[in-house]
Parts: structure tokens; C-alpha cells; sequence
């Protein structure tokens, strides 16, 4: 049997080991574009910034290494022109000499991976305008910012990409402007979690502008220094960075005949077979689908690649292997925070069709007496099923064990319940008695089962512009009362909470609150065992209310 791989990175590698791991006596070949395989796509901000110092940290292999360790030969510098079904065939150019040969196959895998996104920006093709996809682009700006050593920096867009290049431009002493078209940050974030992250941005001395773009990108014929804004704001800048997206690559599949999904990434089933015979398709090209509602979606990561890949070449030589789904889980640093996510957003929850209980938790990950650090949880549950559908977190220390976590208990479809209940490692250095894992859950129970009702920062500023009667309480101590608080609050402190309910309307909406919630459970419990009926606790109290209500009011 003669197998064919398309790409040479994550999917197309994996795809191959798998393969003759299966299979001694197949022959394998790989064909790659670029001069680089097997390389470290994640790891590329940290190259530019010099976190990571040497090249070949990021390419440890080569194809030399796949050939004596696989029996795989990679042909590098190779451009696959067509791709013929009818023939099983491919059409090879030699990039080196032009020369070009055809190849055949029994089994055919498209492994092309996806295309940076260039917006049509007059002056966008101008020499310091960079996007970073491969180690040859990393290189290019390595190399630029060593021969010019800009001072300015323009990041267009915050996906992953924009947001930890422009970490690592800030380590080298760059002043940074970021550019966003949508209104938030980092669209796979909810807004309201998302405004955390413009905290940071904000604390670390980048200029962040939201609900732009660059409409133009002025400057000399060869260099831009200067982008103009669609509301007519310039910003000067020494080198640019496009990190506008991604989208897979399709075209030699496409004109092959090859079915493309709704998402604009190859269909594939669970076997990663695409609808054409003896072709397989996996990494970034191909479409993915979601574990929580079954649909197909286009997430493309280098943990997803890896294990597409894998499960393509076990299916190419008779194994059993299916793809199930996945959570679209990804984490990032951002200078000294991490910020993740996995499953569905709020947002996501909503125009699912979920009836959704949200909750916000500001909890340390370690005893504070052991230098524990606060992060904030927020997480999502479907009221019906009482099953969880998402979480996001934002934090110094433990964000990545909190988040996988999450994402086992999404994978075996836990409850918020369950989540109570998971019996998970503790000591001071690591962990609180009741991990901020195990808190969630106990947060998300109240409110399913034990009508101890959560209300959102968003929902309370709804019900105020609205002019609904809401009769806010701080439960708060008079000086962080004095400090600051909601408008319209009442300070009563929960020392004193119990001898002023008589006072109180027990037909009335109520919200209490107190720094992060516990204190607003508190006062809660306390109203509805007096009968009153609507009673709320603001969701992750004044601390997220403040982080979010600039977006609000």
C-alpha cells in the first residue's frame, strides 16, 4: 500500500507515525511546501520574543530523523498542484527546480492546514507588515526587528496570535497598539469575561481599540508608520502584525471534488474520511464537530491536529480509532495572567437554545495564607439537564488544572452536581479545601436546585435602564460600602442583616451583594427562609461588577 500526505506539520506527521506504526510494509510519503516540518506553530510568539532562544527548540525534527526512526520519506520544498481522484493521483512541483511528476497512491491524506486571514488594507503588502503562520515567517521578524529595532508596534486583531505577540513585543520594550473590529476582545470569551482581559491590556500600558480598524496604512513606498483608523485615529508604528484570523485550506481539495462543510473546512466523518474513496482529511483543513451539541465547527488547534491525524493514518491501515468531538478547550498567557476556555460560551449557550444558569466565582488557587492568587470562574449550565456546558477562567496561578478539569467533566457530561463531589488533590501550595472547581459547582446547584437564584451584571444594568423597581443591599461592611458601590445600594452589613428583613417588602426584587458572593449567599439564605420571593445574589459581587460595568453604563 502507497500512502500520500499532504502537509507536514502536526496532522500530516502524526498522521504518518500512526501509519506505519500499523503497518510495517506500507510505503509513506509526505509532501512539503515549506523548508520546515514538524514544527511548534504555538511556540512562535515565544521565538519573537525570545522566550524560546534557538531555532531548532521549535523543529526538532527533520527529515532525516522521520526516515530513520518511521521509514517515512518528507519531501520538503515540494508544492502539490492537483490533487486527480479518478487517476489516484497527485501532481508534484519541485519548488527547487520547477521540474514537476506525478505521484500515485492508495491512500490519499490532505493535511494543508489553514491560511492567514490578510484583510484588504490599502498598504497591507508594505515590507513591516508581517503575519505569523510558519518558523520562515517567525524568522522574517525576527530578523526585521533585529536590522530596525522598532519602538512602535501595531497588532491587528486579538485572537491568540495578536494577544501573545504582543506579550512578547512588550518583553522586547515595544510600545503596543492593538485593533479589534468586534466589541470585545478575543471573540471565543464572553464579553463580560473579556473585559477582564482589557484590565490587563489596559494595566500593561497597551492601547487597546475596540470597534475599529485599520482602514488604511500609510507611510513611505516600502514601510508603514502610520495606520489610520475607520473613526480617523493615527497610530504610528514601526512594524505591524496581521493576526486577523485564519482559514483552512481547501483549494487543491476543492477542485478535487472533495465536499466542503459549512464551516469552509473539509467534511470529514469520524474516520476522517471525506466523501471522496481512499481520502482523508485532518489538522486545519478539516472540519471538527462539538461534543456539547453534536454540531460542526472549525477550531483549529495544534491538540486537535495531533489528534486527527493520529486517528486518520489508524484508519487508513484497518484500525478502530474514531474522532469524538471536541470542546474547542484553549489557553493562553497574556503577561502575567492565563486565560482559558473550553466548551460553550454564554453567548454560544444562549443561540443554542439552552435555558442557561451562569455563574461568577472569585476564589484564590491556593490557601492565601500560601500566596494563593484570585481568579475568576465563570461557568455555564444548561437549567434543564442541570449538566455544564462551558467554563472561563482568568487568574495568576492554576488556571490550566482548573480548566482541564472542566473539560474532563464536560467530556464524560458531568453535572454541576457532580462537580461537588470530584475528589480532587489538596494542600495549601496547591489548592483550597474546596477548590474553586468544586466551589462552581456548589454555586450552580444553589441556583439549579435550591432556587438560591444568581443575577448577572449585565441582567441587573437591564433591569435598571429598563426602570424596573430593584431594591440593591450591600451587604458589605460601611467602609467598603463608602469605597464604593453600586448606584442606588443600600448598605445593611450582614452583621446586621437579620434585625432590618421586618423592614423589608417580601414581593419585592431584591439583589444583595458583597465583594465576590458569599456574603450576598449569605444574605440570601436568610430571605428566602423568611419567605421572601425574589431574592438575587449578584453573580462574582462588586469585584467582577466593577470589572464589567464600563461596558454597561
Amino acid at each position: 500500500m502507497k500512502i500520500l500526505i499532504i502537509g507536514a506539520v502536526a496532522a500530516g506527521t502524526s498522521a504518518a507515525a500512526k501509519s506505519r506504526r500499523n503497518d510495517e510494509t506500507a510505503e509513506i510519503k509526505i509532501f512539503e511546501t515549506d523548508s520546515d516540518i514538524s514544527y511548534s506553530a504555538c511556540g512562535l510568539p515565544y521565538y519573537i520574543g525570545n522566550e524560546v532562544r534557538k531555532r531548532e527548540d521549535l523543529v526538532p525534527r527533520d527529515s532525516g530523523f522521520f526516515k530513520r526512526k518511521y521509514n517515512v520519506d518528507i519531501l520538503t520544498r515540494q508544492q502539490v498542484l492537483k490533487i486527480n481522484p479518478k487517476s489516484k493521483s497527485l501532481l508534484v512541483k519541485n519548488l527547487a527546480t520547477s521540474e514537476e511528476y506525478i505521484e500515485n497512491y492508495d491512500k490519499l491524506v490532505i493535511s494543508t492546514g489553514a491560511r492567514p486571514f490578510l484583510p484588504e488594507i490599502p498598504g497591507v503588502n508594505k515590507k513591516n507588515v508581517f503575519v505569523l503562520r510558519n518558523v520562515e515567517s517567525a524568522d522574517k521578524i525576527k530578523n526585521y526587528i533585529a536590522k530596525f529595532k522598532p519602538k512602535k508596534a501595531l497588532v491587528i486583531g486579538s485572537g491568540f496570535i495578536g494577544l501573545e505577540i504582543l506579550d512578547n513585543f512588550k518583553a522586547l520594550g515595544m510600545d503596543v497598539s492593538l485593533v479589534e473590529k468586534e466589541e470585545h476582545l478575543m471573540k471565543n470569551l464572553d464579553a463580560d469575561v473579556a473585559s477582564y482581559l482589557k484590565e490587563i491590556l489596559d494595566k500593561s500600558d497597551v492601547k487597546v481599540y475596540l470597534n475599529n480598524f485599520v482602514s488604511e496604512l500609510e507611510g513611505s513606498k516600502d514601510f508603514a508608520r502610520r495606520a489610520r483608523l475607520k473613526n480617523g485615529t493615527e497610530i504610528e508604528t514601526d512594524i505591524v502584525i496581521v493576526g486577523a484570523g485564519i482559514r483552512a485550506d481547501v483549494s487543491l481539495a476543492k477542485e478535487a471534488g472533495i465536499e466542503i462543510g459549512l464551516t469552509g473546512a473539509i467534511k470529514v466523518n469520524k474516520k476522517m474520511e471525506t466523501n471522496l474513496k481512499d481520502i482523508y482529511a485532518c489538522g486545519d483543513c478539516a472540519e471538527s464537530y462539538s461534543l456539547i451539541t453534536g454540531r460542526d465547527i472549525y477550531r483549529p488547534l495544534g491538540s486537535t491536529a495531533n489528534k486527527m491525524g493520529r486517528i486518520a493514518g489508524d484508519s487508513m491501515t484497518g484500525g478502530n480509532l474514531e474522532f469524538k468531538g471536541i470542546l474547542g478547550t484553549g489557553i493562553f498567557k497574556i503577561f502575567d495572567f492565563t486565560v482559558a476556555q473550553t466548551g460553550l460560551t454564554e453567548k454560544e449557550a444562549i443561540t443554542e437554545g439552552y435555558d442557561v444558569a451562569v455563574s461568577h466565582i472569585i476564589k484564590p488557587d491556593s490557601q492565601v495564607y500560601y500566596r494563593g492568587e484570585e481568579m475568576m470562574i465563570k461557568a455555564v449550565a444548561d437549567k434543564k439537564t442541570m449538566k455544564l456546558l462551558g467554563a472561563q477562567i482568568i487568574g495568576k496561578a492554576g488556571v490550566d488544572k482548573r480548566i482541564d478539569v472542566f473539560a474532563t467533566a464536560l467530556t464524560f457530561g458531568a453535572r454541576v452536581q457532580d462537580l461537588f463531589h470530584l475528589d480532587l488533590a489538596y494542600a495549601p501550595p496547591f489548592s483550597t479545601t474546596k477548590d474553586p472547581v468544586m466551589y462552581t459547582g456548589m454555586v450552580l446547584t444553589n441556583e439549579t436546585e435550591r432556587n438560591r437564584k444568581l443575577i448577572t451584571s449585565e441582567l441587573l444594568e437591564e433591569k435598571l435602564e429598563k426602570g424596573e423597581k430593584v431594591n440593591i443591599i450591600d451587604v458589605r461592611t460601611q467602609k467598603q460600602y463608602v469605597q464604593g458601590h453600586i448606584r442606588n445600594a443600600v448598605n445593611i452589613p450582614l452583621e446586621v442583616f437579620r434585625g432590618s428583613i421586618e423592614k423589608m417588602d417580601k414581593d419585592a426584587q431584591i439583589v444583595l451583594y458583597c465583594n465576590t458572593g458569599v456574603s450576598g449567599n449569605a444574605a440570601q439564605n436568610i430571605l428566602i427562609n423568611n419567605g421572601f420571593k425574589f431574592a438575587y445574589n449578584l453573580s462574582g459581587g462588586y469585584k467582577n461588577y466593577i470589572r464589567v460595568k464600563s461596558d454597561l453604563i
